[in-house]
């Protein structure tokens, strides 16, 4: 049990509970997993090998849930205003693709789950972009800005008729995937030699991650399925023939209406909107969020 749990976060009845054993997606095996704490009604369990850790929760419906409120400032656990950080937004995504043709400079570029396409905006001098987006209000707005945005979830039938890519990108988005793995693994069939993929997570082994326990401001199931490690990156990468290229907890831009809607939250109070704040962006790095680009090896 982590000593950092709220009251209201430990389990009921589960004092002594011993490991279970789980398929682990980044080991490649059944593992035992470690019973952390209980949030939001779901059982947090963390791999003893690896470090990620997994949401046990049933009934989670992302496609009700990933509505206008979730970026809106709807949900405790959502964004407070994202339309209203665009100019915010704009300046983080411009240096994240700075970052990415540091290692391709243009080609094919599809982000999955591109939200309201500000980043696809960004790269869309550099890049012919495509985006996948399960809200469907936010792809609407993103076609609204001439961006080749789908309303939907990345599956087989739908990046064969859109591939070949030469980068891939998933900013905040593999931890809410059912299939992570999966997922992964479907992006590498549809990339080409060389591309490569790039991810931008929560970091499950930061020492603020540890301390925090069930108050990490990244612990937020159900909509948080997964929580990753450096080793369970690598370990997916590794399993796919993938090459971690780099690993880095990045400086971000972030609007202050959303730092100030995670502590209010953190602390127990009601989120609201600030929307004043939404155009203020602040530097900021708690070395608890990363950022790891994997290449496909060439023939």
């Amino acid at each position: 049990m982590n000593e950092h749990a709220r009251p209201q976060d430990r389990p009921a009845g589960k004092p002594g509970r011993r490991d279970d054993v789980r398929a682990c997606p980044a080991c490649a095996r059944a593992t035992a997993h470690r019973f952390l704490y209980a949030k939001n009604g779901c059982d947090i369990l963390q791999c003893s090998v690896c470090g990620l850790g997994r949401t046990e929760t049933t009934g989670f419906d992302p496609e009700t849930y990933y509505t206008r409120d979730y970026f809106d400032g709807g949900h405790a656990d959502g964004y407070a205003d994202y339309l209203g950080a665009e100019p915010v937004l704009r300046r983080e995504f411009a240096a994240t693709v700075d970052f990415i043709r540091g290692f391709k400079p243009s080609g094919r570029l599809l982000e999955l789950g591109c939200a309201y396409g500000f980043f696809l905006a960004a790269a869309k001098p550099y890049f012919d972009v495509t985006g996948i987006e399960i809200a469907a209000d936010a792809a609407a707005h993103a076609r609204g800005l001439g961006l080749n945005v789908i309303t939907g979830a990345a599956d087989e039938t739908l990046l064969a008729g859109l591939a070949p890519f030469d980068v891939i990108v998933l900013l905040d988005v593999i931890e809410h995937l059912p299939d992570p793995l999966g997922t992964l693994a479907l992006c590498e069939r549809h990339l080409n030699p060389g591309g490569i993929i790039v991810i931008a997570t929560g970091d499950f082994g930061a020492v603020s991650a540890r301390i925090a326990g069930a108050r990490w401001r990244l612990m937020t199931p159900p909509q948080h399925l997964w929580f990753f490690t450096q080793e369970s990156m690598r370990g997916m990468a590794a399993s796919l023939k993938l090459t971690m290229e780099r690993f880095e907890h990045p400086w971000k831009i972030v609007p202050l209406s959303l730092i100030v809607f995670q502590l209010k939250r953190m602390l127990g109070l009601r989120p609201s909107r600030a929307a004043v704040a939404s155009a203020i962006g602040l530097p900021a790095n708690l070395f608890d969020a990363m950022r790891v680009v994997l290449r496909k090896p060439l023939p």
